[in-house]
């Protein structure tokens, strides 16, 4: 089988001096530095999908051809699988914004970049776009329906439904199937959408933006790549500078459309929500499915971006979807970040219905006691409706002593295991307590467990209560 060392050779008569693999994005791609013997250097990409080899290479002729700021692909394998392109070495803008992405206060010189990066777009969808075959695109040619139904059903299933927060599956499908007709409908001209238009992708070369990983392009709304770029969670730029990049890229686009409009500025905002719970989908299934912790570390961001959307109109317009987003805003559902280098302790109660809560903090999670032995308010119509939180419940549980025993028992058991973990410097323990239907005595032994720690230890304590969607930070 050819490899990328094989092509070099191939291309140039004779082999690399040198070939370094490089760090690799989000996808199964691998990329490599092949040198030669003088200095120069090609990067080599190794695929696993032809169809999105296929598209990168089109789409790379095409904007080379009209003069655009990205890599030429220099020779390609017979099979498609492996190509070599321009090297357009390491600095990246994510890399030159890192100050101000840590601070959330951005130099002027870092203004001056996005600003230089956001006046480049325009020619990428109307001078990149205009004649281009888009039939070559992958995985689709053309932003659609599919497209956005997709990605709210990413934000529900990879996100929204491991929360806990309340919503109606019925009624959330009618929003999403509203929103989707507002997208298809909005004020925005199409235009070749970049798809992922982030400070990644983007490197500087003599402090001139140039554009990587473009190869998921397609036809699409034009706002779509402006929103995923000044709304970008981690990046927390503040709102007076989305407005200059915002404003930059009108300017820019001048020649092209005229979006100094209303309807353009609506576009945006709708384009915006969508993004956002494209991205909390992304997040959710990066950090809670595939327990990838710096996901989870940018939850609060998107978050803060979710509130600044929750307007009148949209409540009015998406009823559902604005009562679990707001939701998600106001609660402490995702602050499982530490407040500081303390060791956090985030006690859980559940329904063995559902199964045990997953270990979101990637450490594989600790104790679990099951509750089911013990006497069950449950089963006496008098406490149906309430919870191990209420007065009557907690009066029953207690009037036996049993589930005092109990949780005398378990602290027996945890509290040691706490002081061990500070003295070793652990950044988290997660305790479960389940029951049958997680709203009873699991909900008691977690509450009572969480309050009893807060008290003993200097700790971060979160208690979260999964079958009656709620959320607490103790301490």
């Amino acid at each position: 089988m050819e490899t990328v060392k094989d092509l070099y050779l191939k291309h140039y008569g004779c082999p690399p001096a040198s070939c370094t693999r490089l760090a690799g994005a989000g996808s199964d791609r691998k990329y490599y530095r092949l040198t030669a013997t003088d200095g120069g250097s090609v990067v080599g990409v190794a695929g696993t999908s032809f169809t999105e080899n296929r598209a990168f290479i089109a789409i790379s002729r095409h904007f080379s051809a009209k003069g655009l700021n990205v890599p030429r692909v220099l020779a390609v394998s017979e099979d498609g699988m492996y190509y070599l392109q321009d090297d357009l070495g390491d600095d990246s803008l994510y890399a030159a914004l890192a100050a101000g992405r840590a601070t959330g206060s951005y130099s002027e010189a870092e203004r001056a970049l996005l600003r230089a990066t956001v006046a480049y777009l325009p020619r990428l969808q109307f001078e990149g776009g205009a004649e281009f075959d888009y039939s070559v695109c992958y995985p689709q040619s053309e932003f659609g329906r599919r497209n956005i139904l997709f990605d709210l059903n990413y934000f529900k299933y990879d996100y929204l439904k491991l929360t806990a927060a309340p919503f109606d599956e019925i009624a959330l499908q009618d929003d999403f199937e509203r929103l989707a007709d507002d997208l298809l409908q909005a004020d925005c001209p199409s235009g070749f959408m970049y798809r992922d238009f982030q400070a990644r992708n983007v490197m500087l070369c003599d402090g001139q933006p140039w554009f990587i990983d473009f190869q998921g392009g397609r036809r699409g709304p034009v706002c779509y790549d402006l929103v995923s770029f000044v709304w970008q969670a981690a990046a927390r730029y503040p709102q007076e500078l989305r407005k200059e990049l915002i404003d930059t890229y009108i300017e820019a686009a001048r020649p092209y459309a005229d979006l100094a409009g209303e309807g353009f500025a609506k576009a945006l905002q709708l384009f915006a929500l969508f993004r956002t719970l494209q991205v909390l989908g992304a997040y959710g299934f990066r950090g809670f499915i595939e327990k990838k912790g710096h996901f989870i570390a940018s939850l609060p961001f998107a978050l803060d971006n979710v509130a600044l959307l929750l307007c009148d109109e949209y409540k009015k317009r998406y009823p559902c979807l604005m009562a679990a987003l707001e939701f998600l805003t106001k609660s402490a559902a995702h602050n499982y970040l530490p407040q500081d280098d303390r060791l956090t302790v985030e006690v859980t109660s559940f329904s063995y219905r559902q199964g045990i809560p997953d270990d979101i903090s990637g450490n594989g999670g600790g104790y679990v006691f099951d509750c089911r032995s013990l006497e069950n308010p449950g089963r006496y119509e008098a406490y149906k409706k309430f919870n191990g939180l209420d007065a009557n419940v907690i009066e029953f549980l207690e009037e036996d002593g049993g589930i005092v025993v109990f949780l005398d028992k378990a602290r027996e058991i945890v509290f040691p295991h706490i002081k061990k973990y500070i003295e070793r410097g652990f950044t988290h323990l997660m305790i479960s307590f389940g029951c049958t239907g997680g709203q009873h005595r699991s909900v008691y032994s977690a509450q009572h467990m969480a309050e009893s720690i807060a008290d003993a230890f200097d700790v971060n304590v979160i208690v979260r209560h999964t079958a009656i969607n709620v959320f607490k930070r103790l301490k």
